[in-house]
């Protein structure tokens, strides 16, 4: 098992160094100046000659992109001076005369905006999504379920043909032409009869007070555009399951000896069909968790997806760059935490 995960966890490793290579030259060979972005437009030119020094813009390309994987690296040869623990921090390993090997947080570079350090601004918006995510996954998940339970038990019946043509609908939409629409239906048009607004926070703050507190109502909409599209799906594959379930001769056995219909199909049927299903799911979490990009530009909500967006129009690319990698991050370390489960439960997986 061991070896197991560490050759996943190798494997991971390459692909963020891919991810890294692959972001950097490509916003390396975008228009734009950093320097006068963070400068501003009214300094003279020794203030951004100087500042194109610190961001290492004046030098090759190579140097540039050996720089930046030493910074994002957990392990990475640093300066051992004043100015580079400030920027870097963390724990000194291996003293290598003027420089150091350094155990430290992944160094995401600076906002070109705010100045602020990428890493920090991420896991301030990084809550917002997977909440969002989450909540997403419950509704498409317990939706699902129940639409697919109900398609299978009636097959060839109006139910049944108008939940797979529904299905078939939302797995086609794009989430962000459903995003608007529910929006602009509950969020605006019908406002005043489900409560719901456009726009909203999952944490709000009271004007008179200044205290914040949860707003559930606000996730509703958001979550709802979200989950259409993994609910579509997990309603086709749990009644195709069901269907295949059902047809076995030991639910036919069950039947016989007098089980009633509802205990065949919960203690039975359910629990062997949602095999497929929670494959699934694991699945479309990390999924999810980039797909909220659009969602919640959309709905004005605080996650990576807005903060990200709001980077690209301002041209801040450390951020763009730092919410590509830790998103890339988040899809290896789900990945490799649902492999070592399909390990855990079947052993026929480490092998292959």
């Amino acid at each position: 098992m061991l070896a197991f995960i560490l050759r996943r966890l190798a494997q991971g490793l390459l692909v963020l160094v891919g991810v890294a290579c692959t972001v950097f030259l490509l916003f390396n060979v975008l228009p734009g100046d950093p320097a006068a972005l963070l400068a501003g437009q009214r300094t003279d030119l020794a203030t951004k000659a100087a500042i194109t020094a610190d961001l290492g813009l004046d030098q090759p390309l190579p140097t540039r992109l050996a720089g930046y994987l030493n910074d994002i690296s957990p392990l990475g040869l640093h300066a051992r001076d004043s100015a580079s623990r400030a920027r870097y921090g963390g724990l000194t390993l291996l003293p290598l005369g003027q420089q150091a090997l350094v155990l430290k947080t992944p160094y995401l570079r600076r906002s070109f905006q705010s100045n602020k350090d990428v890493l920090s601004i991420l896991l301030d918006y990084f809550p917002g999504t997977m909440w969002l995510a989450l909540a997403a996954m419950v509704i498409a998940s317990l939706g699902g379920v129940a639409f697919g339970v109900a398609a299978a038990l009636r097959p060839q019946s109006v139910l049944d043909r108008t939940l797979v043509t529904t299905s078939v609908f939302g797995i086609s939409v794009p989430s962000f032409v459903a995003a608007i629409a529910i929006a602009v239906t509950f969020g605006f048009y019908w406002s005043h009869w489900t409560g719901l607004s456009l726009t909203g926070q999952l944490y709000e703050t009271d004007p008179f007070t200044g205290k914040s507190h949860l707003v559930l109502r606000n996730l509703l909409l958001p979550a709802v555009a979200l989950g259409i599209r993994p609910l579509a799906i997990i309603t086709q594959l749990t009644r195709s399951s069901m269907l295949d379930v059902l047809s076995q001769d030991y639910i036919r056995t069950a039947r016989a000896k007098g089980l009633s219909r509802t205990a065949t199909v919960l203690h039975h049927a359910l629990r062997n069909a949602l095999n497929p299903v929670v494959t699934a799911v694991s699945g479309w979490l990390a999924s999810l968790m980039a797909g909220a990009f659009f969602i919640e530009y959309i709905f004005n909500w605080k996650g990576l997806g807005t903060v990200t967006l709001r980077a690209v129009e301002n041209l801040d690319f450390p951020v763009v760059m730092g919410a590509t990698l830790f998103v890339a991050a988040l899809f290896v370390l789900i990945n490799i935490v649902v492999d070592v489960l399909y390990a855990v439960l079947d052993p026929r997986v480490k092998i292959s």
